[in-house]
């Protein structure tokens, strides 16, 4: 019975012993690691912009009468010179062949008081006829030649006046809708608006800039943290309001150079090509300006960065060979990476797989997947567009 006590007794100590034992530490994650190493990236400044078109012009009515007829189809392009409305010729027509018939009259009477004249001459050398009655016939034939050029004048006009009542098209590009029917009254005097056109390729994207961004840029340009390209030209991408990118880049055409009084911000334009139509006047956009490179600049993968409301935020491994949450100010995210502003050092070690399995406080254990140091130009959006 002895021999059974302590045999129970020895299995309660050796339960307890083992009830006090540590747990096991779990074993390290493989993730996949990037190194973080300055380098030249791009400087993306990003900005809201509205699409305009190129050239606008407002087709208007130029003599007073009523509409015949639309001689365009609406919401299509036209051509420079094409008929867009017609407008009753009658009254016109009527007035120009008035004038004509006027300046026939004249050039009879012009003709008649030049051969008086022709007629005098011989006279007056012989004193047949007085200097008095010659300097009179003088003096009649020229005010018949100038009534003949006043006439002519007048039947210019009126045949500009008669060619008005075709209303064309000042300019190619997309006509809108008509703003007046068939049997409008239309004003010459008030300028009646008939319709609009547009020329929408190219196309012209208007934003605006903060001064003290500006100023900020010139600054960093000056102390050689920013180099410009050497052709000066400032590319530009676009992202329309549903998140998708504008195949073709465009180029900062204008600068202003002075700065709004009232918003505080200067005016930059950029040109874009715009074969398809895609850009529509009046469309707002979201453009990246590549406004040269910062020389030592930190850019994470895009598959690194978690975003929440507060922004955003990578795993690294700290000295412990743990994962550790590091919360980074991002900037523009070009192709596959993030620019980063701050929360990132040279030499961290960013996480870029398994990120659903590690949670902070987790031992890892990593392994290099790709060197940070790309060439910038692997960053820009559009090189092969700069190549031509």
């Amino acid at each position: 019975m002895k021999q059974i006590l302590a045999a129970i007794t020895a299995c309660l100590l050796l339960a307890s012993c083992s009830n006090s034992e540590a747990p096991p530490e779990p074993a390290p994650i493989p993730v996949k690691t990037v190194t973080i190493a300055s380098r030249p990236i791009p400087n993306v400044v990003e900005l809201p912009g509205r699409v305009e078109p190129v050239r606008q012009a407002e087709v208007r009515a130029r003599v007073t009468g009523i509409v015949q007829a639309r001689l365009y189809e609406e919401g299509t392009d036209v051509r420079a010179g094409q008929p867009l409305f017609r407008i009753d010729p009658r009254e016109l027509r009527a007035s120009y062949a008035q004038t004509e018939a006027a300046l026939q009259r004249a050039r009879a009477t012009a003709t008649n008081a030049h051969a008086v004249v022709e007629r005098f001459q011989p006279l007056v050398a012989e004193n047949a006829i007085s200097g008095q009655e010659y300097d009179a016939a003088v003096a009649a034939s020229r005010e018949a030649q100038a009534n003949v050029a006043q006439l002519r004048a007048q039947l210019e006009a009126a045949s500009l006046q008669l060619g008005y009542t075709t209303v064309r098209a000042p300019i190619s590009g997309r006509a809108g809708r008509a703003l007046v029917t068939e049997g409008a009254l239309v004003s010459q005097p008030e300028g009646t608006l008939l319709t609009r056109i547009e020329q929408v390729s190219p196309v012209y994207v208007n934003f605006a800039q903060s001064a003290s961004e500006v100023l900020a840029l010139r600054r960093a340009v000056a102390a050689g943290e920013i180099e410009l390209d050497q052709d000066d030209r400032v590319e530009v991408t676009l992202t329309f309001s549903d998140g998708t990118d504008y195949p073709v880049p465009g180029y900062i055409d204008f600068y202003a150079l002075s700065v709004d009084e009232q918003t505080g911000t200067v005016e930059l334009r950029a040109e874009f090509p715009n074969p398809a139509g895609l850009l529509l006047p009046g469309e707002f956009v979201r453009a990246k300006i590549f406004a040269g490179e910062v020389q030592q600049g930190i850019a994470v993968p895009q598959r690194a960065v978690t975003l929440t409301e507060q922004g955003g935020s990578v795993f690294v491994i700290g000295a412990d060979g743990k994962a550790t949450v590091r919360p980074i100010t991002l900037g523009a995210m070009v192709r596959d990476v993030w620019i980063v502003q701050s929360g990132l050092n040279v030499g961290d070690l960013v996480i870029v797989s398994n990120l659903q399995k590690i949670r902070p406080g987790v031992p890892v254990k990593g392994s290099d997947a790709q060197s940070t140091r790309k060439p910038a130009s692997k960053l820009q959006p559009t090189a092969a567009a700069k190549a031509r």
